[in-house]
């Protein structure tokens, strides 16, 4: 039997967007799309801690609660030294319109806690809200065959909450994954933009730097219900700007990606993952994802069933 099961496969590849038809979940490899007519439950519990030190100018934190999904949290100016542990609870649904093209949305809630010290004076600080809300398209180009097998996906921030109120629709992201499989391993590559529009954070103009995300990875299926995997994740930020001046300078991270998934069932998997900095000052995270595929409701023929003794 072959390690990589054509009923059942585990690829931690990558999630959000179409990566959250790909990533830290079993999937079956002749259809990693969520079927035509069928729900899928997404569910994801990120951890990160993060640790500043000098004179910061307010630029966000960035937290990564998939491969192609980040929340921003602000920060304050004048700070000298800061710790701040954040989690980020995501809820996801996934929907497929065709055999190639899938709609889904998720929603996060966060808490954060930092402490600080500014001038030997130190302070905390406590907060948990409602982050964003993402709506998104996942499309297959082409099945893994002759070719690799090319996806992508577009998604938009329908609302995201900002330090003094919230902006609609002014973040987007565009990616695409290509992968192929080569028993027992799967190679993939994945490469995303997210572009930002200026919004008005109190009275400020506010636009957050746009950025491209770079992710090679590799997935080794230790049986037909466990994955082991690696990567490396580059980022590539620009600066954040303030009333159409630049806060900062173009930053670039390289993160190292390690994880494990099980498939709990045909329909349900769970998977665990690390993110540590490799250059840069991007910290560390870990995150646990849950996915669950309901059945499909069976869909009434236009003939009424005939039970045994009624037929005419």
């Amino acid at each position: 039997m072959k390690i990589i099961s054509k009923k059942l496969i585990t690829l931690l590849i990558l999630r959000g967007g179409m990566p959250s038809a790909l990533a830290e979940i079993p999937l079956h490899i002749e259809d990693l799309m969520t079927d035509k007519g069928q729900v899928t439950l997404d569910a994801t519990f990120s951890y990160a801690n993060r640790n500043q030190q000098g004179v910061a100018i307010g630029s966000p934190l960035i937290v990564q609660t998939a491969p192609t999904s980040f929340t921003a949290i602000p920060t304050r100016v004048g700070e000298t030294r800061t710790d701040t542990d954040i989690s980020v609870a995501t809820l996801g649904l996934r929907y497929g319109l065709t055999k190639n093209t899938e709609l889904y949305g998720r929603s996060s809630y966060l808490w954060n806690g930092s402490r600080s010290t500014h001038f030997s004076e130190t302070s905390s600080n406590q907060s948990n809200y409602f982050s964003d809300i993402w709506l998104g398209l996942n499309y297959r180009f082409l099945k893994d065959g002759e070719t690799p097998a090319l996806l992508g996906f577009v998604e938009v921030a329908v609302v995201e909450r900002l330090k003094e109120n919230s902006s609609k629709a002014k973040s987007w992201m565009l990616g695409a994954t290509s992968y192929s499989v080569i028993d027992p391993v799967v190679l993939s590559f994945t490469a995303a933009y997210r572009f930002n529009q200026e919004r008005i954070n109190d009275t400020q103009r506010y636009k957050p730097g746009n950025f491209l995300l770079l992710n090679p990875s590799l997935a080794f299926a230790v049986n037909d219900r466990i994955t082991l995997t690696g990567g490396a994740q580059w980022l590539n930020r620009q600066p954040d700007r303030i009333n159409g001046s630049s806060q900062s300078f173009r930053r670039t991270t390289t993160d190292l990606i390690f994880g494990v998934a099980y498939g709990l069932s045909d329909t349900t998997s769970l998977a665990f993952s690390v993110t540590t900095n490799a250059s840069g000052s991007s910290g560390s995270s870990a995150r646990i994802n849950l996915l669950h595929a309901f059945d499909k409701t069976p869909i009434p023929t236009s003939q009424p069933t005939l039970k045994k003794g009624n037929a005419t």
